[in-house]
């Protein structure tokens, strides 16, 4: 279970110094640090559960979600996700994994992202076309079709099959609201397709 240093502090408040008591909690590895003011009971919790408690507002996605959802074939070990008016990349390196946040557009972070409850937490993730979307938003302008079906189909090897199943009114929507190149054109390419 994630929770604050004020959560547990209150929670310890009957000692002489809870601070102190809960230093010899994390020496006894009953609570894990996550970052700064952060903690987590469990040792082996998944990081993506923990995602958006460490950085926020965010929701999974880029790569992580496009292996989560079968669309790239590589398993993915950082844990990425978007977010907006941050302005910058961050990066968390914690016992869990690391945790990479990047920005999109304010004006489309609500739009294809799902709520997912397993056991007591809840995470947001992309859907695969939120998620392709964003991947393609961080990459830099890809100039014409050919070079937009190699980066899908050599460089991120997203299966062609995977790539028809996408709901294309989805990306029609997102591909007005992101501003974005790339994203017109993989909206213009599924319409081909």
């Amino acid at each position: 279970m994630i929770k604050t240093t004020a959560m547990i502090l209150d929670e310890l408040k009957d000692f002489s110094s809870p601070a102190d008591k809960l230093a010899r909690l994390v020496k006894k590895k009953e609570y894990i640090p996550i970052v700064r003011g952060l903690y987590e009971t469990e040792r082996t919790t998944p990081g993506y559960l923990l995602a958006e408690s460490i950085y926020g507002p965010s929701y999974l996605s880029f790569e992580f979600a496009l292996s989560y959802h079968g669309l790239i074939p590589e398993a993915v070990y950082t844990y990425t996700s978007a977010t907006f008016k941050k302005r910058k990349r961050k990066t968390y390196s914690t016992p869990f994994g690391t945790f990479t946040y990047r920005d999109i557009p304010e004006s489309v972070y609500p739009y294809g992202v799902q709520i997912v409850k397993e056991n007591n937490y809840s995470y947001k993730i992309a859907s695969p076309e939120k998620a392709l979307c964003d991947q393609l938003y961080k990459t830099s302008p890809l100039s014409n079709y050919k070079d937009m079906q190699a980066h899908l189909f050599e460089n991120l090897r997203i299966d062609k099959q995977d790539l028809e199943t996408l709901n294309q009114e989805d990306i029609h929507v997102l591909s007005k609201k992101y501003g974005s190149t790339n994203v017109k054109r993989l909206y213009e390419l599924i319409k081909r397709l």
